[in-house]
């Protein structure tokens, strides 16, 4: 088919998302004399809405092909979007190939992350969600943008025709920029997604055992969720980002009431999260108090409530205005005990109708709701001065059978279970780190000392006479036995840590000679 040449305003549109397309098509025929020309199923919903629609195909006379592999990849197609309007051999070149113009492209592209998101998804499939065309034709509208429109999603649809309305059925060229650096930001996230998704199947494919190395390019990009009232401190803007699949993580999280979460909070959610994650799966509740990242009290039970005041009442002055994470659903009694004092923000995946309305009393508090708290980020990024650093997360199995036991004392089952436990914690405080736990609650908690002989006396400080009994964990190794030594003086009966220290004998020496079991792991856990 062929339209006069400069005398219509063609519209190419050629979507995976469909949310939005007719509406938008209608005005764009009905207000506005656009022609609109579309491939696969996006003509046949558009013909089937009583639109005039040319197929793609019928345009430039070769089908599609490799099972709809090749629709839009044609000089009649991309020589209309990227011809230059103001240079005279590009419209010549348009003339002697009878190519129109288009004025607008209106693609998004098929749905890879969320086909990625389905566990049951095989590597063929994925493949298959991997667009070509639609990149393709992204990137030649973005590249030509001082002439031609791109939109992206479907949330543009209605900014577009308000910019028609406003300008005469013109757009401006500050629009047409900004839809361009959307579409370069949008097929940028995309690539990643693959690349990532590529990266984690060649390493999984390769069954290695060891960790996979890095890509050598790493991308990040986010699509902005929310501007934030200001970060850490109220001089400093700042703003949510989500990063690839909208289908996991906190942009998932159900929100059922209390105050917008603020930057700290996010933080400190995140922190709670990886936390709690460690006793997802265990059979035991668990909970855990934060407050600026660190747990403050810890604790697992036979029910909820159980868990969550051991863990309130191992530092009651710090879970002041603490962040609560749950294993469980919060049912009632919990939701009652969490009433009764000033809480930032309670996490859980789970929340009874009764609950929730028990928790209404404390109406600012942020209560929110994540099914899957074990899925974070598989690399965590920070950023220097002139670049990034980038490390895989710090997810560990921990097998107890695998520690070494290198003291005469074995420990009893219930000394194993709390050294675990006081481990698993351990992991989560900020290095230098020190745990002290007893009956499965942390009564003493060593944070963010320049010396490790610090965190245990801040450690068994707060435990006082708690300690007579209890277990000690070390994210890291002692350099010296003075650890060990003021551990046995205040009762401590059982040690673990990773051990790897040039004078780990003498730890074990004091170890041995006051009695105490101690267990090296062979992994550290240093959390800066």
């Amino acid at each position: 088919m062929s339209w006069g040449l400069a005398m219509v305003r063609l519209a190419l549109l050629s979507t995976s998302d469909k949310t939005g397309l007719v509406d938008f098509a209608r005005h764009l025929v009905e207000d506005f004399d656009f022609a609109l020309m579309s491939s696969g199923g996006t003509a046949q919903i558009l013909k089937a809405a009583g639109l005039p629609v040319t197929k793609v195909s019928d345009y430039t006379g070769s089908p599609e092909i490799l099972g709809g592999r090749v629709k839009t990849l044609h000089p009649r197609v991309h020589g209309g979007i990227l011809a230059r309007r103001d240079l005279p051999q590009d419209l010549a070149d348009l003339e002697a190939q009878n190519i129109q113009q288009i004025e607008l492209v209106v693609v998004n592209l098929y749905p890879f992350e969320q086909t990625i998101s389905k566990p049951e998804t095989s590597l063929a499939e994925a493949i298959e969600q991997i667009d070509i065309g639609g990149p393709a034709m992204l990137r030649a509208a973005a590249k030509n943008h001082t002439d031609v429109t791109v939109l992206c999603n479907a949330s543009q649809y209605q900014e577009y025709l308000q910019e028609l309305q406003l300008n005469q059925g013109q757009v401006s060229l500050a629009f047409r920029r900004a839809c361009a650096r959307n579409a370069f930001e949008h097929t940028a996230a995309y690539d990643r997604a693959i690349a990532t998704y590529l990266t984690a199947s060649t390493s999984e494919a390769e069954q290695t055992g060891q960790p996979s190395a890095l890509p050598i390019s790493f991308f990040l990009v986010g699509q902005e969720l929310q501007t934030l009232r200001y970060g850490e401190n109220p001089h400093q803007p700042a703003a949510w980002y989500q990063t690839g699949n909208r289908a996991t993580g906190w942009a998932q999280a159900t929100q059922l009431q209390g105050k917008e979460l603020s930057y700290n909070n996010l933080v400190d959610l995140e922190a709670a999260r990886r936390l709690i994650a460690e006793f997802v799966d265990f059979p035991k509740a668990a909970a855990a108090i934060l407050k600026h990242t660190n747990p403050c009290g810890t604790a697992m039970g036979d029910t909820l409530v159980q868990a969550y005041e051991k863990a309130f009442n191992a530092d009651s002055t710090s879970a002041f205005g603490g962040i609560v994470a749950l294993n469980r659903a919060i049912d009632a009694n919990t939701a009652t005990a969490l009433t009764k004092t000033f809480l930032e923000c309670v996490v859980a995946p789970a929340c009874a109708l009764e609950a929730a309305e028990i928790l209404q009393g404390k109406s600012k508090v942020r209560v929110l709701v994540l099914p899957d708290l074990l899925r974070g980020e598989k690399q965590l990024v920070r950023q220097i001065a002139g670049g990034f650093l980038v490390q895989t997360a710090d997810d560990w199995v921990e097998s107890p059978d695998q520690w070494q036991i290198v003291t005469e004392q074995q420990p009893t089952p219930a000394q194993l279970e709390e050294l675990l436990f006081a481990w698993k914690v351990v992991k989560h405080v900020k290095s230098n780190a020190i745990v002290v736990a007893r009956d499965l609650t942390t009564i003493g908690v060593g944070a963010g000392q320049m010396n490790r002989v610090g965190s245990v006396k801040l450690a068994l400080e707060q435990a006082g006479e708690r300690a007579q009994g209890a277990v000690l964990a070390s994210d890291g190794f002692f350099p010296f036995d003075d650890s060990v030594r003021i551990a046995a003086a205040a009762g401590i009966r059982a040690i673990v840590q990773p051990g790897g220290s040039l004078r780990d004998q003498d730890s074990i020496k004091a170890a041995h000679e006051l009695g105490i079991v101690m267990a090296l792991t062979g992994v550290r856990h240093f959390l800066h």
